[in-house]
């Protein structure tokens, strides 16, 4: 007598995962000057909603995905940042000191003897987002692809985006690509203040003033610029009138404090 031979089980589905980046980059620099007068004592940075500085809310988040270095650009007063971060481990801070504002292009290269030969997060130091199930952050890192990529920006749908009024800035196909938009066009995306780079990009470059929209062109033209859309909420921190308005809406949400994310020190 013969017996049937059970069914072979199917193997689990592999879930697509990456080794998180360990550098990151938070562009600290600048002189917030639309949030004057808040920015004449603080660096925008610093800026607090519901109680908590906008860089914390991003040094959070970039511990929690596995970032273990992180490089703050200071020129703006640079001093009160260094004496805010002082006492920070998670994850561990040096600073790149920019006797000249050299924008957001020339202060990545300017970090870069710093930030290693691996791609690194680059992420502005006013930026505030909320994540869904999964972190934004992670996002970024499973779709990165260095070989097809010299950059990869986190983008929100431009109509959706709290605070923002402008006309947008990429446009995305269905594999991700990005074109920036053109003059007196209305883009679909707006850029999200958080990205993935390859230092690659920076070769030839010299830490001097110069935007990072000139290599997000350039990739563009290379094909090689891709997009990958935020599903969380996403505010426009501009004025001193976005920071109130911002607050209320988190406070409405039943936001307050630290409810961001768990607190790394």
């Amino acid at each position: 007598m013969t017996h049937p031979v059970p069914p072979k089980k199917a193997p689990p589905k592999r879930v697509l995962q990456r080794a998180p980046l360990k550098r990151a980059m938070v562009l600290a620099a600048g002189e917030g000057r639309r949030m004057r007068p808040l920015t004449e004592r603080e660096p925008k940075p610093l800026i607090r909603v519901l109680g908590t500085p906008l860089i914390d809310h991003i040094l959070d988040k970039l511990a929690a995905a596995g970032v273990a270095e992180a490089v703050v650009n200071l020129h703006h007063l640079g001093a009160r940042l260094r004496a805010h971060l002082a006492g920070r481990t998670r994850p561990r801070i040096r600073f790149s000191e920019e006797t000249t504002l050299l924008e957001t292009g020339g202060g990545v290269t300017k970090a870069l003897p710093l930030l290693g030969e691996e791609p690194f997060y680059a992420v502005n130091g006013d930026v505030l987002w909320l994540d869904d199930a999964v972190p934004a952050l992670t996002r970024l890192a499973v779709k990165w692809a260095p070989e097809r990529m010299d950059a990869l920006l986190l983008l929100h749908p431009t109509v959706t985006a709290q605070g923002y009024d402008g006309p947008g800035d990429f446009a995305m196909d269905r594999q991700g690509r990005l074109s920036h938009r053109r003059e007196r066009e209305v883009a679909p995306f707006v850029f999200a203040g958080l990205q993935i780079l390859s230092p690659k990009v920076f070769a030839g470059r010299r830490a001097e003033p110069y935007k990072l929209l000139d290599i997000y062109l350039e990739s563009a033209q290379a094909g090689r610029l891709y997009g990958e859309q935020h599903r969380g909420a996403w505010f426009h921190l501009g004025t001193p009138a976005d920071l109130h308005a911002t607050e209320s809406i988190l406070t409405g949400m039943g936001l307050t404090g630290m409810g961001f994310g768990a607190k790394a020190t």
